[in-house]
């Protein structure tokens, strides 16, 4: 039965995927549009592309997985319910964890100064490594999500089947034998991309504040315009970074059933796992101008229709 808390933290998740779906479709929108016509897609459109896509079906799923959480509870009891919701579940959550690492590792190798041969070759070459590792991404998310489907048939059929005492045994010793193998290999999925974007980012925090105190012992008492900048996005990445961390934590406390279906440490994870990327959206909007001037193009277009239309 859904409680009153429950009810309140899916509701609380419901509005901040929707908020999540509509900045997630203004960063498509204006990234998509441009790519078209153009012969060769620029690799932050690229990566953005991809991310602002999974993250926009992510959300979009889970708010059909909160409705019908709040409306039809038992809907979930169902076996092959469970399997599928847990797949698509698991293949978005990686695919959005392996994007926000990429987009990470892109802002590192393009903006950092670092002089290393290896740093150098990757800023030389990143335009084209960019697409083998997007569809590279795509394919782990794939692979790490199949284990559980399987996991969830053979635990599923472990508890209800009727049988003997060793018989029961041999299937417990099953069930753990299956579960360790889904841990490593799911693990071995996610584990990637929260070392890179956690390496990307101190990186590329590190490089800014060098360059930033620099800036700041050679600057006058004026505003430095280029000082504000770089202050801005060490502050930008600092919030990817945290709300990166936290997103992970909170997929991996659902997928492994920390709590309890409904319970209230689980439905505090689902407010965070809806808010952090939300939060990480805006902030992207925030910090780019390019997505900016598409809600303002909008919002310009319909006042005009606004007026035109009490003239």
């Amino acid at each position: 039965m859904v409680t009153s808390f429950a009810l309140l933290c899916l509701s609380i998740a419901i509005i901040e995927s929707l908020a999540g779906i509509l900045g997630n479709g203004i960063i498509l929108a204006a990234s998509s549009s441009s790519c078209i016509g153009s012969k060769t897609w620029p690799p932050y459109d690229m990566i953005m592309i991809a991310l602002s896509s999974s993250r926009f079906i992510l959300q979009s799923w889970n708010v059909l997985e909160y409705l019908i959480s709040i409306f039809y509870e038992n809907f979930f009891c169902q076996e092959n319910v469970i399997i599928v919701t847990k797949t698509i579940f698991t293949f978005l959550s990686y695919s959005s964890l392996w994007f926000g690492a990429w987009l990470s590792v892109f802002y590192c190798i393009k903006v950092a100064s670092f002089t290393q041969p290896f740093f150098i070759w990757l800023k030389l070459r990143i335009a084209r490594l960019v697409p083998w590792m997007l569809l590279t991404s795509w394919l782990c998310s794939f692979t790490a999500a199949i284990p559980f489907a399987w996991d969830v048939y053979s635990v599923h059929e472990n508890i209800t089947a009727t049988s003997s005492m060793t018989n029961s045994s041999a299937r417990t010793a099953t069930r753990k034998g299956t579960l360790g193998l889904l841990i490593l290999i799911c693990n071995a999925g996610i584990g990637m991309p929260l070392i890179m974007s956690v390496v990307s980012s101190i990186l590329l925090i590190w490089s800014l504040w060098i360059h930033t105190r620099q800036m700041q012992n050679n600057a006058s008492g004026f505003r430095d315009p280029s000082l504000e900048a770089h202050m801005k996005a060490i502050k930008s990445v600092c919030s990817f970074l945290f709300l990166y961390i936290i997103y992970f934590i909170c997929v991996l406390v659902i997928l492994f059933k920390v709590f309890s279906p409904l319970s209230n440490g689980d439905m505090i994870c689902e407010v965070l796992m809806a808010a952090c990327p939300t939060a990480h959206t805006l902030v992207l909007i925030w910090s780019n101008p390019k997505f900016q001037e598409l809600p303002a193009r909008i919002w310009h277009h319909t006042n005009c229709h606004v007026r035109t239309a009490s003239m």
